[in-house]
């Protein structure tokens, strides 16, 4: 699952020393290239803990949840705190699962 950028969206939080997705990467993954727009430095190494898509202030990143989440009863909630992102899931037999993770965000 890892972000999908999209660039008509993106405009590197210009004007900021640092994107918003940046910050919010607790494995510092995402960058502003030289193109100004955001990227996934390894998608493969990406946590999927959407801190990035919830940052976004211009709503351009994208996470796509697989199937054996997105059918029946399963769920995925996110639940920002001041440092910190935690994700309640439940998957397609009701099993429940929490994900807590440090990100850099001053709120």
């Amino acid at each position: 699952m890892p972000p999908r950028i999209d660039p008509k969206k993106c405009n590197g939080c210009d004007g900021r020393e640092e994107s918003f997705c940046e910050e919010a990467c607790p494995g510092n993954l995402m960058y502003v290239g030289e193109d100004g727009k955001s990227h996934c430095r390894e998608l493969r190494d990406c946590w999927d803990c959407m801190s990035c898509t919830k940052a976004c202030p211009r709503n351009a990143i994208e996470t796509r949840v697989p199937y054996q989440l997105g059918y029946h009863v399963a769920k995925l909630t996110p639940i920002m705190g001041k440092n910190s992102i935690t994700w309640k899931c439940v998957d397609i037999h009701g099993n429940e699962e929490t994900f807590k993770y440090r990100n850099r965000m001053d709120k």
